[in-house]
């Protein structure tokens, strides 16, 4: 399955979650009002951001499917983690909001518990959650769609959200009023750092940041091809959910063009095997330790 067909197949699984998403805010909104849940307020304002910062996700799928043009020849696979970086912002205010709420409220002397029905709504959020999750990481998984597990991720943080909403206002229903909006200040902590943690990823990947041990294990795959007397110099880079590697090495300087050739064939063979990576650029160069 081509990069293509896997955003695609990625969009299945934003979908599923935008749905989700909508009905549990919802739902949580509109109980937390009536039973005067900070928490639940908070967790549905924060399914809020989700479904914005999904729509944002499957926007950015939708432009990376976009074949090369005049203008873009490496296609547009970047608008995925554009995407990324705006969902950041939306969550990031929104969790502002939450905190804003939710400190007056943690240490209001007139604070009650709200009614346990807010309870129940948070735990089968959680729940739904839950499923969503194991459905969107075995997809990311076969279609090798980081942005999707990325969702994934953001889905089952989002079941820990809920558990944490629900024992907020169970606690308080044994006269721990503080709990419910002390559970509202914890969830917008978790929709700050969240937001923060994609703003970095983000920005990490659009300023052709990679992991430096990850990069270290594509060189030690290269290095063991048959043939590959030394590697000179490799690189990575992100284009969006795909991985391009840069890479010059030293080889016997009384090779062929075809004896050369087969080398480069071998380590694109090997990246794709064992990293997926379909995109491999191979310099080559003669050795002139190994000249006789």
């Amino acid at each position: 399955m081509d990069v293509y067909a896997n955003l695609k197949q990625g969009e299945r699984g934003v979908w599923i979650s935008i749905i989700a998403y909508i009905f549990c805010s919802i739902v949580k909104v509109a109980i937390a009002w009536y039973a005067g849940s900070e928490a639940l307020l908070a967790d549905g304002l924060n399914n809020t951001t989700d479904v914005v910062a999904s729509i944002a996700v499957l926007i950015g799928l939708r432009i990376a499917r976009k074949p090369p043009d005049k203008d873009h020849p490496y296609g547009h696979f970047r608008a995925e983690t554009i995407s990324a970086l705006v969902a950041s912002f939306i969550m990031f205010a929104v969790g502002v909001e939450v905190l804003l709420r939710a400190v007056p409220s943690l240490f209001s002397p007139e604070s009650t518990a709200p009614d346990i029905v807010a309870g129940w709504v948070a735990l089968g959020s959680a729940a739904l959650m839950l499923l969503v999750y194991r459905y969107n990481i075995r997809l990311a998984k076969s279609v090798n769609s980081q942005a999707l597990e990325a969702a994934a991720m953001d889905n089952r943080s989002d079941a820990w959200v809920s558990i944490g909403t629900f024992a907020g206002i169970a606690g308080a229903q044994f006269q721990l009023h503080w709990l419910d909006p002390l559970a509202a200040l914890v969830v917008g902590l978790i929709i700050v750092k969240t937001a923060w943690d994609i703003f970095r990823e983000a920005t990490h990947r659009l300023t052709d940041g990679f992991d430096f041990d990850e990069l270290e294990n594509l060189k030690g795959t290269i290095s063991k091809i048959p043939g590959v007397s030394e590697i000179k110099d490799i690189k990575a880079r992100y284009l969006g959910s795909s991985i391009i590697v840069d890479a010059t090495i030293h080889v016997d300087p009384e090779l062929n063009v075809l004896e050369s050739h087969v080398i480069t064939e071998q380590i694109e063979q090997r990246m794709s095997e064992e990293h997926r990576i379909k995109t491999v650029h191979i310099h080559i160069e003669p050795d002139e330790r190994l000249a006789r």
